[in-house]
């Protein structure tokens, strides 16, 4: 069975605004976090998108004819799901949409051979997932900043399971990988 891995890039106080990144996440680049970055995508073979998400990436990843940052080949030939109702179509190589029995989908993706299924940003997607038996993993890269405003991650009310730390690692200029996977035991 495969896991399907939530990768999250967020700032202290849980922005994850793909809009705000050149004040909270590229101040904070180093080959090591590009380096993690690389090799979660490289581990998985099917990306799960949100709608919103999935709109933003297909225009910037498809114009990338040459791997670049070492991950755009992988991007643009791996199955991609973008879970919607309103999508109209899906134009970037390999993307279906699931726009029913969303759970049922995802299971069955799970249940196929293969390495993981990645939810990249999608917070509207996960937040979905988190009443469900579905999500293996979370990987949050936290950025050591605090923007104050932007699309947060985490919103008031959302169900939140309980959850155990399974990994930690410091990277330079103090970003922190932190990875938790659903407790059995609440």
């Amino acid at each position: 069975m495969r896991k399907l891995i939530v990768k999250e890039w967020i700032t202290l106080d849980g922005i994850f605004d793909g809009d705000s990144m050149d004040e909270w996440f590229h101040p904070f680049q180093s080959d090591e976090k590009t380096e993690y970055i690389q090799n979660v995508v490289q581990a998985s073979d099917a990306m799960l998108y949100g709608r919103t998400t999935y709109e933003m990436l297909a225009p910037y990843w498809s114009k990338f004819k040459n791997n670049e940052m070492g991950i755009a080949e992988k991007l643009n030939s791996v199955p991609k799901f973008v879970v919607s109702s309103s999508l109209k179509s899906a134009d970037w190589n390999n993307s279906t949409i699931i726009r029913n029995n969303i759970v049922e989908e995802i299971s069955r993706l799970k249940n196929q051979p293969g390495q993981q299924i990645l939810i990249d940003g999608s917070a509207t997607l996960v937040q979905s997932l988190m009443g469900t038996a579905l999500i293996d993993e979370y990987q949050f890269l936290v950025h050591p900043i605090m923007v104050g405003q932007g699309k947060r991650f985490f919103r008031d009310g959302m169900h939140t399971p309980a959850l155990k730390l399974v990994k930690t690692k410091t990277f330079p200029l103090g970003v922190m990988l932190i990875c938790y996977q659903p407790a059995k035991n609440y």
